[in-house]
């Protein structure tokens, strides 16, 4: 699961109906003056939070390049849903999507105060307080998808899309606070549909998942070039990536050789799992599946650490929390 895959069900229609509500109010909104809420604040008492040795479905590693997955040290993780982990190359700033309560439909989400982009940095080998990172002027459900340099790319349900499932925005670090949030553009938001992005360093190509135009499953990978000033027409990362199911979430490392996604486990292990593919003269690998059993949206920093978000479950299949877990490159 994802920041989008929280918010796309039958409850997105009354996001949508209560941010037209808000927008067209003939007298708007003003900020709160007090202090935003922490996330503690609004994590339901009854909340119960997981660890390793409570978990129904522990993540299965499969590779010896690794270390066993472990929660990410630190504050970051709590007994609410922590998800859509970005990381930067450096591994000292940290990007996730929180929501206190994985069971509150969307349009609750909008109003609490705390569902959202928060970020920490890494300072003496510790991981700071996360902060909450506010991108828009009135209401607003964004997460995150990479960090470029000083620009995030994230994605938001707000006033304004081209479309009602979430369009693809930027924001710029001007070395103070985030600003400049803009929209990415009717090509990639309506044209091309792009779901959720990975651009690697240079930021000239976009890998991405959407669902239909001929794809081969329903989310397939695709990748998009800049020429100019331009995003060209996708093209399908093809057979050999792509399965019959759902391939989604992608990231890409520094060099460009290894491609990382979500897919269903063909391990027989529950819900998604992590794969990786490697690029050499004849194209893509057939993907290898590294870490299964409820593991999504892979995040990695120059050390080859993989991040990911992992969800917990009870024997009866519902969800209670997710957490942001790590292997450890050996």
């Amino acid at each position: 699961m994802s920041f989008f895959t929280f918010l796309k069900n039958k409850s997105l229609f009354y996001v949508v109906i209560l941010l037209m509500t808000f927008s067209f109010c003939e007298d708007p909104i003003e900020p709160d003056p007090v202090e935003w809420p922490s996330r503690y604040e609004k994590i339901p008492a009854d909340a119960v939070k997981m660890t390793p040795e409570t978990d129904n479905f522990p993540p299965v590693l499969h590779s010896e390049e690794w270390n066993e997955p472990v929660p990410m040290e630190g504050p970051v993780n709590t007994a609410g849903a922590e998800d859509a982990p970005v990381i930067t190359p450096d591994g000292l700033t940290f990007f996730l999507f929180f929501t206190p309560d994985v069971d509150i439909p969307p349009e609750s989400q909008l109003l609490d105060s705390v569902t959202g982009i928060w970020w920490t940095e890494k300072s003496g080998g510790e991981w700071s307080e996360p902060e909450r990172i506010l991108l828009n002027d009135d209401l607003a459900l964004d997460g995150p998808f990479c960090i470029v340099a000083d620009t995030l790319w994230f994605g938001s349900f707000r006033v304004g899309n081209y479309g009602e499932d979430g369009d693809i925005y930027t924001t710029i670090y001007d070395g103070e606070k985030w600003t400049n949030w803009q929209n990415a553009g009717e090509r990639i938001n309506s044209q091309y549909n792009v779901g959720e992005l990975y651009l690697p360093i240079n930021a000239r190509e976009m890998i991405f998942h959407r669902a239909g135009f001929g794809g081969y499953g329903e989310y397939d990978l695709w990748k998009s070039e800049k020429v100019g000033d331009e995003w060209i027409e996708p093209v399908n990362l093809g057979p050999t990536v792509n399965s019959e199911l759902n391939d989604s979430h992608p990231f890409i490392s520094s060099d460009g050789t290894e491609l990382w996604f979500t897919g269903v486990s063909k391990k027989s292990y529950p819900g998604p799992a992590l794969f990786r593919s490697v690029k050499s003269d004849t194209g893509w690998s057939v993907p290898d599946e590294i870490i299964s059993s409820f593991a999504g949206d892979p995040g990695l920093d120059e050390q080859g650490n993989i991040y990911f978000t992992h969800h917990f479950f009870s024997s009866e299949m519902k969800m209670i929390e997710a957490d942001i877990y790590v292997a450890y490159k050996k």
